[in-house]
């Protein structure tokens, strides 16, 4: 059915970079937060020492993270290893409050091959859940006017709350899968993220499907991380 194998009754849908257009407003926002600390710690931007936040930056340590996970991870990335927590907090912050000031003004968009993918889910009846590490998730469900297709939604919010480890530990995605009342097995994995392709992979669901729009060797990348199928869009799991 859809692409997935008959035993899925479940779908599991990352939110950024899978459903919506905002993971190009995510990475543009840790860009600014992560340039400005280093240009700080460097002595300035112009600095030898100033060494820029990259897009592969982004997928190899932030993409999919929890917020302050992703601080950490980066920074570790660097062999920053001085910053104390109320720093972490505060990267994490004011990437956020950049993030939001773009969602307000560009709004959410929902990649049109993904709305037909949920549509045909729905008509079908496949169950919709969204799992993302975003503690936005509302706010970026509404404006993409995405909502009315999403039986349940674990976002950051849930993960801190519940105390759960984030991608790429399965946690928050099998918390959904129980929400849903369905066994991971029944369930089917949605990523753009390998830390997210990690934790399909890692809580035994019954399928995983990458989402790959970057290019550039990504596809390979997750299926190394254990995606089932590497698609470019949603709608390439429909009939023709």
């Amino acid at each position: 059915m859809l692409g997935l194998p008959d035993s899925i009754t479940v779908a599991l849908f990352d939110l950024d970079g899978v459903l919506t257009e905002t993971a190009v407003l995510h990475r543009k926002a840790w860009k600014k937060a992560f340039d400005a600390f280093l240009a700080a710690r460097a002595g300035g931007a112009d600095h030898a020492d100033f060494v820029e936040f990259t897009d592969q930056d982004y997928l190899d340590y932030v993409d999919g993270r929890p917020r302050e996970d992703g601080v950490r991870a980066f920074l570790a990335s660097r062999g920053i290893d001085d910053v104390d927590p109320q720093t972490v907090t505060a990267i994490g912050n004011g990437k956020n409050d950049m993030f939001l000031v773009s969602l307000a003004e560009d709004g959410g968009q929902a990649y049109p091959g993904s709305v037909r993918y949920l549509e045909a889910a729905r008509d079908a009846g496949l169950r919709i859940a969204v799992v993302t590490s975003s503690k936005n998730g509302a706010a970026v469900l509404d404006a993409a006017d995405l909502s009315k297709f999403v039986e349940v939604r674990v976002d950051g919010l849930d993960i801190v709350s519940k105390g759960l480890n984030g991608k790429p530990a399965p946690d928050s995605f099998l918390l959904g899968a129980e929400q849903m009342g369905v066994r991971p097995a029944a369930a089917a994995v949605f990523e753009d993220a390998l830390s997210g392709i990690q934790a399909g992979a890692a809580g035994a669901f019954g399928y995983v499907v990458g989402v790959d729009r970057v290019g550039g060797g990504q596809a390979e990348a997750m299926r190394a991380a254990g995606a089932d199928i590497v698609v470019t869009d949603l709608d390439e799991l429909l009939p023709a």
